[in-house]
């Protein structure tokens, strides 16, 4: 059956232009001219993903966003943001709000059917990895946040799973130069490598301790949580470059276009919470973070190259007795005097 694309945009040129060129793939699209609008559309005939203008009147989509993803029956339901602000203060802005990518207008045309099909492929990656309870109980566990089954075991009636402040250390993991990839390759052999590899990064997640908050398109975000502040920052840098190891041993073994990442990590206080996603097959847990320490984290990744880990002060600071960093002259929007540093191995 084919998947059911939500188009939404105030300015009908683009409307009609999408509709012509998604349905001419393949997709079944309907659409809506307003935030508001597209609220009624989602609540009429849920699609499998809405692609959603920022600025729009009557109900903006940041907004509509926030809307979808705090309800429980269309929180799962993919969203792609396209925006013509700034990318890395929308990037920030969107995570928060729950969207999963993002595209920069004009809509660069592979880059968009790239995006939307990478966008359902991972989708569909995690859905099947949830499952039945039952029938992939290990692969359920692996997508439940220890450190909500902590909060769980402690007190199964009554949890606290509240936002509130908590020392943690945020990673974020990005495909270099994605946007390329997308314009050189296939949309369907993308989808296939970017699935194989963002399978064994979150394998390397779950085995560093590290919860997975969301992925959004060419990346993800993780939290890495624990008791001792040095401990969590530790096993955040360990997992990046485990990350860095997986990636090699894949582009060693072919099988696809072969591909390089980069990663930002900071620690430090946090907004924390979970939030759950009830499924027709199950329940999904994510633990999420939000504040100065995970926009730091987000331009630090931003701002390293391919194979390169960069870390903020904090984080350097924590684990300087284990791992070498060395200073970067790089600038980072908004953290104007904040000092980034590049992992380059253990400690001698």
């Amino acid at each position: 059956m084919a998947s059911k694309i939500l188009i939404v945009d105030d300015e009908p040129a683009i409307v009609e232009y999408l509709v012509e060129r998604l349905e001419g793939l393949g997709y079944v699209t309907v659409t809506a001219h307003n935030g508001r609008e597209a609220l009624e559309r989602v609540a009429a005939e849920a699609p499998d993903l809405v692609l959603l203008d920022w600025v729009m009147p009557v109900v903006d989509g940041l907004t509509v966003c926030r809307t979808l993803k705090r309800r429980d029956e269309t929180r799962r339901i993919p969203v792609l943001i396209m925006t013509a602000l700034d990318g890395m203060d929308s990037r920030i802005k969107g995570i928060e709000a729950g969207a999963d990518d993002f595209l920069t207008k004009p809509v660069n045309e592979r880059q968009l059917i790239a995006r939307i099909q990478t966008a359902l492929t991972l989708k569909h990656a995690l859905d099947r990895k949830l499952g039945d309870l039952q029938r992939m109980s290990d692969h359920f566990a692996k997508f439940v946040p220890e450190a909500v089954k902590r909060l769980v075991s402690t007190d199964p009636a009554a949890p606290e799973l509240a936002k509130r402040e908590r020392d943690v250390s945020v990673l974020f993991v990005d495909v270099s130069g994605y946007t390329g990839l997308s314009e050189r390759v296939a949309p369907e052999a993308l989808n296939t490598v970017v699935e194989r590899y963002f399978s064994s990064f979150l394998d390397r997640i779950h085995e560093g301790g590290g919860d997975v908050n969301e992925t959004a398109g060419d990346g993800f975000m993780a939290i890495f949580d624990d008791p001792d502040e040095e401990t969590h920052a530790v096993l955040a840098v360990e997992t990046a470059l485990r990350l860095l190891e997986t990636v090699g041993r894949l582009n060693r073994e072919g099988g696809g276009v072969p591909l390089s990442i980069h990663m930002g990590i900071n620690s430090g206080t946090a907004l924390v919470g979970s939030t759950r996603f009830e499924g027709l097959r199950g329940t999904r847990w994510t633990f999420t973070a939000s504040g100065a320490v995970t926009n730091l984290a987000a331009r630090l990744a931003a701002a390293a190259g391919p194979d390169q880990i960069f870390v903020g002060p904090e984080t350097m600071r924590r684990v300087r007795r284990r791992y070498a960093g060395t200073e970067r002259d790089e600038r980072l929007q908004g953290f104007e005097g904040v000092q980034p540093y590049q992992i380059t191995g253990p400690a001698s």
